[in-house]
């Protein structure tokens, strides 16, 4: 989820996958890592579906062909669906928070957000 998330930008989304990758167990430099978009330190048996779902969200939910059957050949069939899912869901979200954010911004004339 950080890693799709580092694509999209949704900082609510960001919070909440943040928050709870500390409770389950990943270090704060970790989750700096993946917000950044940067996947190399990732578990070797998630490379795969950490760079598709980051490819997915760049290539606007549009994946190749070469990725799809990468992402097939090393988890099957069944996982790579489930992924594929779990990356809608995610992008549902993250479009929720990022609309959400907008009116805010509007609604408080541009002042919310600033620093």
């Amino acid at each position: 989820m950080l890693a799709v998330i580092s694509v999209y930008g949704c900082r609510y989304c960001s919070w909440v996958h943040a928050r709870e990758a500390l409770r389950s167990g990943v270090n704060r430099e970790e989750i700096a890592r993946l917000l950044k978009g940067s996947v190399d330190s990732c578990p070797q048996e998630e490379a795969v579906a950490m760079l598709y779902a980051q490819h997915w969200a760049d290539s606007d939910t549009k994946p190749d062909h070469e990725a799809i059957s990468r992402l097939v050949t090393t988890y099957d069939l069944e996982k790579a669906e489930t992924i594929d899912l779990v990356l809608r869901m995610i992008r549902v979200g993250n479009l929720t928070g990022n609309t959400w954010d907008a009116f805010l911004a509007k609604a408080s004339f541009g002042l919310l957000g600033r620093a």
